[in-house]
């Protein structure tokens, strides 16, 4: 498809993505789609680039603002086709220069576009008018030497690239920056270009900062294995609520003291029994997890604690249970409020004398076992039934640890979603642009009745919906996302450039677009109109009269007129 385009844009190119602008004044945020945004002046942003050139050099510096831009342009890219699924290609492209006059980064003019995105073919030429960086330039840095737009540069790179399948790369021919009259840039694929190679160096990482961030990878992982040799090893958390556990853990796991996990379903009972084995002096033995409610409860006994040939019809031949299993280790019963009453019983023994028979034996086998449980029910309430054992909950209950919801430690959540992320996209060989900061937002209000263990089935859903290069939406992480209350009011872009003001979670409308849609005519909306106006002045018509801008009599005609009076 060849195309060519007025370099002028009206109000209504932009009307689609003016709608995306929302701001939540009273939570302190902004939105574009499903993104965060910021807004900073550009003095702020003149410094920081200054103190950047100056400590690290114009080259480097030039980078590091490329990448900055590049990362920009491939969400952009992402929500281009989003927002314009039904239109042409062409139309859809524009977004990138469009949401780049929209943010005040630089108004594009496109002189010459020819694309087509079945074939890869692209060659384009835009003018930069009053580019950021440009004015960073003027007013802080002075003329450069190159072209300065670079961050500018960066995005349409990657907007580009991404948009259609192939590295397509731009080239700032000329630059303000550096004294000449306009701004203008040239775009074609990468093979196009002669310096393909050496140009697209500035969107990888610099070999200095690269060294330095190997060092400080290497530094974490000697760090991490040092903790591990040690037994701090207790999953994934930071907060104040999961630290005060792990201290708790970090206290019994050095004894022999049994340890009673107490927590709501996927709140990671295993991994902190783990933890528990690791930190102890047992870590070179077994460690054995046993749920005991997947056990049907005529096996319970022979799979805890072994079965001679012959004990009952089935059992062809002689075993060991797991608690011969875990000798010299740890055994980890998880939903120990499950166990029949004779395996209690049995269990009891095992605590008190580290003894026990295997069914259908009377030989009595010594076995040295630390015993971590872990239930999701109140074992108090279970003894006060006649379900469990007092004697044995007692044992149970030497050392006990309430391990806390997900709801109650959501700065966690971050750094479990990163960790779910790597795993799954590692797993179905995949690579996403991470949660957007909306599908962020929404984990972060959500009450997670399933613990770590729905965040982990939750982020496996997004990975599995989500194509390449794709932030995560909502949509792909529920099915149905959760309703999460936004209250208060919310401040909107209207397609003239206005702030309009209306509830969160309404739609940004106009109000011709509104009266259009409920199909009103005008005899309805004048006379709402005129109603609102007498409710307004207390009836008194002279004063309404002046409100619509009317004379008296005039008003009191129309007033006749609808039956009002």
């Amino acid at each position: 498809m060849s195309a060519s385009y007025k370099p002028h844009l009206s109000h209504s190119d932009f009307k689609d993505l003016t709608k995306q602008i929302q701001f939540h004044s009273t939570e302190g945020k902004i939105w574009f789609g499903e993104q965060r945004a910021l807004m900073m002046n550009l003095t702020s942003l003149a410094a920081f680039r200054r103190e950047i050139v100056n400590s690290m050099g114009v080259q480097r510096a030039k980078g590091f603002f490329m990448r900055l831009g590049y990362q920009s342009g491939l969400r952009d890219a992402e929500l281009a086709r989003k927002l314009r699924p039904n239109c042409s290609d062409l139309d859809i492209f524009l977004v990138g220069p469009q949401l780049h006059s929209l943010k005040g980064m630089v108004k594009v003019v496109p002189i010459e576009i020819d694309m087509d995105v079945e074939t890869g073919e692209f060659y384009g030429i835009f003018e930069w008018v009053d580019s950021w960086e440009v004015e960073i330039c003027q007013t802080e840095l002075g003329t450069m030497e190159e072209p300065a737009c670079w961050a500018l540069l960066g995005y349409a790179c990657a907007y580009t690239s991404s948009f259609m399948g192939r590295e397509i790369i731009f080239h700032e021919v000329s630059c303000r920056g550096c004294g000449d009259e306009k701004c203008i840039i040239e775009g074609k694929p990468a093979e196009a270009w002669e310096d393909a190679e050496e140009f697209s160096r500035h969107f990888k990482t610099d070999p200095i900062i690269e060294e330095l961030y190997n060092l400080q990878t290497q530094l974490t992982s000697l760090r991490s294995s040092l903790e591990n040799q040690q037994g701090q090893y207790y999953g994934i958390g930071q907060s104040k609520s999961y630290n005060k556990v792990c201290k708790m853990i970090d206290k019994a796991a050095q004894g022999k003291v049994s340890v009673l996990l107490l927590g709501e379903t996927g709140v990671g009972k295993e991994v902190i029994a783990r933890s528990v084995h690791l930190r102890s002096e047992r870590s070179d033995g077994p460690f054995i997890a046993v749920n005991c409610a997947a056990i049907p409860p005529d096996l319970i006994e022979a799979e805890l604690f072994g079965v001679e040939k012959g004990a009952y019809t089935g059992a062809t031949q002689s075993r060991e249970g797991r608690f011969e299993r875990a000798d010299g280790g740890t055994i980890f019963l998880d939903e120990v409020v499950e166990l029949t009453p004779r395996a209690q019983a049995t269990l009891l023994r095992v605590l008190q004398e580290s003894e026990l028979e295997r069914v259908g034996d009377n030989r009595v086998r010594k076995v040295n076992v630390r015993v971590i449980a872990a239930t999701n029910e109140s074992l108090e309430q279970a003894v006060a039934e006649g379900r469990f054992r007092a004697d044995l909950f007692y044992r149970l209950n030497v050392f006990p640890v309430k391990i806390p919801p997900l709801r109650e430690r959501l700065e966690d959540l971050p750094l479990l979603v990163r960790h779910f992320l790597d795993k799954f996209q590692a797993e179905y060989e995949k690579h996403t642009l991470g949660l957007s900061d909306k599908a962020l937002e929404l984990c972060l209000n959500y009450r997670w009745p399933g613990n770590i263990r729905e965040l982990e089935n939750v982020i496996e859903r997004g990975v599995i919906l989500t194509d390449n290069n794709e932030s995560i939406s909502q949509e792909a992480l529920f099915m149905t996302p959760p309703v999460i209350s936004e209250g208060g009011l919310v401040d909107r872009v209207d397609a003239t450039g206005n702030v309009t003001t209306g509830q969160a979670g309404q739609s940004a409308r106009s109000w011709p677009d509104e009266i259009l849609s409920k199909g009103l005519s005008m005899e309805e909306v004048e006379k709402t109109l005129i109603q609102k106006a007498m409710d307004e002045a207390d009836q008194n018509i002279a004063r309404a009269a002046r409100m619509l801008g009317m004379t008296r009599p005039a008003l009191s005609y129309r007033l006749k007129k609808a039956g009002i009076i």
